[in-house]
C-alpha cells in the first residue's frame, strides 16, 4: 500500500475545509475522519492485495461514494488503478471532485449519476453500506468482471441470507472478512468486507 502520511494529512485538511461548505461527514464525526472514514476505506486495499491476492492495475467503480469514500483513500493507495466514483447527489460529488483535484489524483473520475447509468464494466464495484445487499445488487448487476466488495457493519449474515433468497445465489459466492483480522481497534470490531462473486 502506498502510504505517505503527509498525503493523508492533506486529505484530512481538504475534507475538513470542504465539510464546512458542504456537509458530507457529520459534524460530530469530523474529528474521527481518519479512523472512521479514511482508514475504514483503506481496509478494502488491504483486502484486495493481501486477502484476495489481486494484482494491479484494476478498474474500480465506487457506488454511492458521497464525498469520496472509499474511492479517494483507495485511489491514493493504489495509483496504478483507475477509479470511477458515482453519486446521485451533486453537492457530494462536488466535494469528491475537489478533494481528488486538491490531492492531485489523476486516477479518479467523478460522476453525478445513479449507478445504473454508469457505462462500462469494471473489475470491481465497491461501496460503503449505502443500502442492503438485495437492494444494491440490481444497481450494479453486469457492471463488474470480478466481483463486488462492500464495507458493512452489523448483522451481515441476515443481509446475505435475504440476498441469497431473493436472487437464488449459492453461499459459495460470498466471503465475509472481519476487519478485526486487520486491526485490533475496537471501532472495527463489528465491521466487515463482504465479497460477492456472481
Amino acid at each position: 500500500m502506498n502510504f505517505n502520511p503527509s498525503d493523508y494529512d492533506k486529505a484530512v485538511s481538504l475534507y475538513r475545509e470542504w465539510n464546512e461548505k458542504i456537509n458530507v461527514v457529520s459534524r460530530k464525526d469530523i474529528d474521527n475522519l481518519w479512523e472512521h472514514h479514511i482508514l475504514h476505506s483503506l481496509a478494502l486495499v488491504h483486502y484486495l492485495r493481501d486477502v484476495a491476492g489481486c494484482v494491479e492495475p484494476l478498474s474500480i467503480l465506487d457506488v454511492g461514494t458521497g464525498g469520496g469514500f472509499p474511492g479517494i483513500p483507495m485511489a491514493m493507495a493504489l495509483p496504478s488503478c483507475e477509479f470511477t466514483l458515482c453519486d446521485s447527489i451533486g453537492k457530494k460529488i462536488l466535494v469528491a471532485q475537489n478533494v481528488a483535484a486538491g490531492l492531485g489524483l489523476t486516477n479518479v473520475r467523478c460522476l453525478n449519476c445513479r449507478a445504473e447509468s454508469v457505462e462500462g464494466k469494471f473489475d470491481y464495484v465497491v461501496s460503503r453500506a449505502v443500502t442492503s445487499l438485495d437492494n444494491f445488487y440490481p444497481w450494479v448487476k453486469g457492471k463488474y468482471k470480478r466481483g463486488i466488495l462492500l464495507l458493512k457493519g452489523g448483522d451481515v449474515q441476515e443481509e446475505i441470507a435475504q440476498m441469497r433468497k431473493k436472487f437464488k445465489v449459492d453461499i459459495s459466492k460470498f466471503r465475509v472478512w472481519p476487519l478485526g483480522e486487520w486491526t485490533d481497534d475496537d471501532y472495527f470490531a463489528e465491521k466487515f468486507v463482504i465479497e460477492i462473486k456472481i
